[in-house]
């Protein structure tokens, strides 16, 4: 076999496989995620919950400024609208929930922790910047 058709062969080979990995990827995301958010004790929305108390201290303490109302450690971030882009939680109305920082120990920025408040005070905890989320139950 010749070198270019060696060539055109690996390459068709290699769009095969990046538009049979497309299509997997999108057939995984083609129903609409849930719009309710029943509680039950072992998930929400089809995502574990975690008592707030197993989550890391600073989930704790930045929940209780939630509920204080304030004041935030980072003003300019807390407490603004997350838009959900992940689609990772349920679909809501735009401005349903707002993001909060949990401070990372050691890190010299924001960190990747956040909480995520519905406004029907449903909440979430992601420890890696939005790439996963679990349900909390602040009551536990």
């Amino acid at each position: 076999m010749g070198s270019r058709k060696r060539i055109t062969v690996a390459l068709v080979g290699l769009v095969v496989l990046v538009l049979a990995g497309w299509l997997i990827r999108d057939s995984g995301t083609t129903a609409p995620p849930p719009t309710s958010t029943s509680t039950s004790a072992d998930s929400v929305a089809g995502m574990p919950v975690r008592p707030l108390s197993e989550l890391p201290p600073e989930a704790a303490a930045t929940w209780r400024l939630i509920e204080a109302g304030g004041p935030f450690p980072h003003p300019r971030h807390d407490g603004k609208t997350f838009d959900n882009r992940e689609k990772l939680l349920p679909q809501q109305r735009s401005g349903y929930y707002r993001e909060y920082t949990v401070p990372t120990p050691g890190s010299p920025d924001r960190g990747p922790r956040r909480l995520v408040a519905g406004a029907e005070k449903d909440l979430f905890y992601t420890q890696d910047h939005y790439v996963s989320f679990v349900a909390v139950d602040p009551t536990r």
